[in-house]
């Protein structure tokens, strides 16, 4: 390390960047970590976590009614949100001293202040001091995206302000159709809050299955959630204690309040990048290739920003390859496909693997199998829900290019489904696996016949 003052200087201690700098001193490395705001990042500060339990929490007042259909009898409920805010608190800021506690004993030295690059291999902290390393790691994520041109654009909150809210709106407006916008449409709702999704596509979740998305559409809108399709907002305007939301058609509206969720954008600006030598792509994002390495020789980038798989699984993969490839002598390319992922939506979303419009697209023959029932339990609560489950698979070789589910649990499956997917299971596996009974997941092997347009 003669003329460096380390081996490894991480910019972000989020999932990532955690992962990298702890194996990376397990490898032996000298690593500092610099973060601006709180360690562990955008999952587990304002993102996956936090969102995950105001998910439980919206869900109770179904559980409620359902539970009615089963004999129970229940006085009036009510619900305190100031309540939930101090439980998520309590829970981020557990896994926020966990974050700090595994990273500084593995060796690593953690630094709570923001980090620029000067150049190729110095940085500099906000406190000036100036930092020289071997390498550096960029993992420093993306942030939501709100358009600076709409006139009112400063009267919107994005999901950063959705967990710190003193009150919930009686009406509030959520602009985009991704993860987030059709997650916290759910969560909204199930709180009881007068919930309108304004998407300027033709459908929610694009890029997800076309059956998953028109099926996810339609039990949304069952549970009350208005959904408006090839729309966007022109401007916002302050209306008392609320906001008014006009759109490109003219139509306007009152709501509480109005979130942007129309996507996320890679942390770059202000990073010293180009000082350094490192390319982004036309989206903003730090270049990299195989194994993580920006057009800098001795910089590389993992995570958000580099817009590969947006998923905090695979920014710790990408994480924990780097520092095996660069640390550990074991050079690492990650695989960025099947990788299975879950929307939190209600019902919630499990999915891995190709999409039928995109197995399709490949030219080969493709078989599909699906079936939408209504799950065990709603035959007895009543409640007006059913379930999606689909198979996409290869003709010729019998391989299962995608699985697809929509209903309870869907994200617990999708891990599972990910292992054999990933290992190429073929229907006739699928075919040959014993169902456990009574379950929806039965569902995935007792399929037979060829869905038939």
């Amino acid at each position: 390390m003669a003329g460096f003052d380390c081996d490894l200087f991480v910019i972000g201690a989020g999932s990532g960047g955690v992962r990298a700098g702890r194996i990376a001193a397990k490898h032996g490395a000298k690593v500092l970590v610099a973060e601006e705001d709180r360690v562990g990042g955008t999952c587990v500060i304002r993102g996956c976590v936090p969102k995950k339990l105001f998910v439980y929490a919206s869900k109770f007042a179904e559980s409620f009614e359902d539970a009615v259909g089963f004999g129970w009898t229940s006085e009036k409920v009510s619900f305190d949100w100031q309540t939930l805010l101090a439980g998520k608190d309590k829970e981020v800021d557990r896994l926020n001293k966990a974050y700090i506690r595994n990273l500084e004993s593995a060796g690593a030295e953690l630094v709570m202040e923001r980090a620029e690059l000067e150049n190729a291999t110095t940085v500099r902290l906000g406190s000036g001091r100036r930092v020289t390393a071997r390498h550096i790691l960029i993992a420093t994520g993306a942030a939501p995206f709100v358009p600076r041109h709409l006139p009112g654009h400063e009267l919107a909150i994005t999901s950063n302000e959705m967990f710190h809210l003193e009150r919930l709106p009686s009406r509030m407006v959520i602009v985009g159709g991704g993860y987030i916008a059709v997650e916290f449409a759910g969560i909204l709702s199930g709180l009881g809050v007068e919930t309108v999704l304004v998407h300027r596509g033709e459908q929610i979740l694009r890029g997800f299955d076309d059956d998953l998305r028109h099926h996810l559409a339609g039990e949304m809108k069952k549970k009350g959630i208005e959904i408006r399709t090839h729309a966007d907002v022109a401007k916002i305007e302050r209306s008392g204690d609320g906001v008014r939301v006009t759109l490109e058609d003219g139509t306007g509206f009152g709501a509480g309040q109005i979130m942007f969720a129309t996507g996320r954008i890679p942390n770059v600006m202000g990073l010293g990048l180009e000082r350094a030598g490192v390319e982004l792509t036309p989206h903003y994002a730090v270049k990299v290739g195989p194994y993580s390495q920006s057009t800098a020789a001795n910089i590389y980038a993992i995570g958000d920003v580099t817009n590969r798989v947006n998923l905090t699984p695979a920014a710790v993969r990408d994480g924990h390859a780097f520092a095996d490839t660069v640390f550990g002598g074991k050079p690492t390319a990650v695989d960025h496909t099947m990788v299975p992922t879950a929307v939190f939506s209600q019902p919630e979303i499990g999915t891995v693997g190709l999409t039928e419009s995109k197995a399709r697209a490949t030219g080969a023959a493709i078989d599909i199998y699906k079936s939408s029932f209504k799950p065990l339990k709603h035959t007895v609560s009543g409640r007006d829900e059913r379930m999606l489950m689909k198979l996409v698979v290869d003709a010729a070789s019998d391989r299962v290019l995608g699985c697809h589910v929509c209903g309870p649990d869907a994200g617990e499956m999708a891990q599972l489904l990910g292992i054999a997917l990933k290992a190429g299971a073929r229907k006739a596996d699928f075919d040959a696996t014993m169902a456990v009974h009574p379950t929806a997941a039965e569902e995935l092997v007792t399929l037979r016949d060829r869905w038939q347009e």
